[in-house]
């Protein structure tokens, strides 16, 4: 074989952080050592793999599909490593795990040391993204995933339902006076969200499309506002159930919005071509226990 498997992890770095100083940082490698890596693999394959300017780094054409066949080999060689563990019992690997950011704070990292504890052979990564991302480019094995999916290429486990609420600061509404009706709202400072325009939806009645006096791209950026006392949101359960039970939010409109509603539904997703490993097994059947109570 022409490549060397270091070589190999360097190029894919380069690919999915842009640059080759971002894949030195990733590696925690010096950048020389990421170019040469790079280099070495061109000279071996006679090849030209990376399109280098001042501003970023592209794929060539030949990169683009050797880059692709690598991603695929290497997840062939994890899942023969792995299928050796299964052998012993004992699920090892890594396993990248993403999540919006209030999920992965909430709903994950209060269980990571246990988890760790149970299975201590597999090494776990977890990144937070707030917007849909491509799982094969970024090699995340499971996604948590909260609304309705319409993309046929993932198999889905559906994990449960996270009701959502409309909230606000006790100091606030002493602030700025209740809010007994739907209607009573544009009286109010609505903290929503930049994108996507449908996360300003508010289930109330068949539906009251809200103009936010202040907008965030981030769910828990939109509860640190409420708790501050910037105005009223609507939140999932999952995230605010503590804010809740200490006093710090205040539940309004309860009676008012209608459920089941499609951005309840949280998912657990992962490409239909990828067989369903023991460690993605493992992870899925010890949170599923946890997050029942969402």
């Amino acid at each position: 074989m022409k490549s060397r498997s270091d070589d190999l992890f360097f190029l894919l770095s380069v690919v999915d952080s842009g640059s080759f100083s971002g894949a030195a940082e990733q590696l925690e490698v010096s950048v020389t050592r990421v170019s040469r890596a790079v280099t070495r693999l061109e000279q071996s394959l006679n090849t030209t793999l990376l399109n280098r300017t001042t501003r970023k780094v592209g794929l060539t054409e030949e990169g683009r599909l050797f880059v692709e066949k690598v991603r695929g080999g290497l997840r062939a060689l994890e899942e023969a490593e792995e299928q050796l563990a299964i052998r012993k019992q004992r699920p090892a690997g890594r396993l990248r795990v993403d999540a919006a950011n209030p999920f992965l704070l909430h709903q994950i990292v209060p269980h990571v040391r246990e988890f760790r504890s149970t299975y201590p052979d597999i090494e776990l990564e977890l990144t937070a993204s707030d917007t849909i991302v491509d799982l094969l480019e970024r090699r995340i094995d499971i996604a948590i995933r909260i609304g309705a999916l319409d993309d046929s290429t993932l198999h889905t486990r559906a994990i449960g339902r996270s009701p959502l609420s409309v909230v606000a600061s006790p100091e606030y509404l002493e602030r700025r006076g209740g809010c007994a009706a739907p209607a009573d709202l544009q009286e109010h400072d609505i903290i929503g969200f930049t994108a996507p325009e449908s996360l300003n939806i508010w289930h109330l009645g068949e539906g009251m499309r809200m103009s936010p006096t202040i907008r965030a791209s981030s769910g828990e950026a939109v509860r640190q506002l409420c708790l501050r006392g910037n105005g009223i949101a609507y939140l999932s359960r999952f995230m605010i159930a503590n804010d809740l039970e200490k006093g710090d939010l205040v539940e309004l409109l309860d009676g008012y919005i209608v459920r089941p509603n499609p951005r309840e539904l949280v998912n657990a997703v992962y490409y239909r071509n990828t067989t369903l490993s023991a460690r993605i097994q493992v992870f899925l059947d010890f949170f599923a226990q946890r997050w029942r109570r969402l």
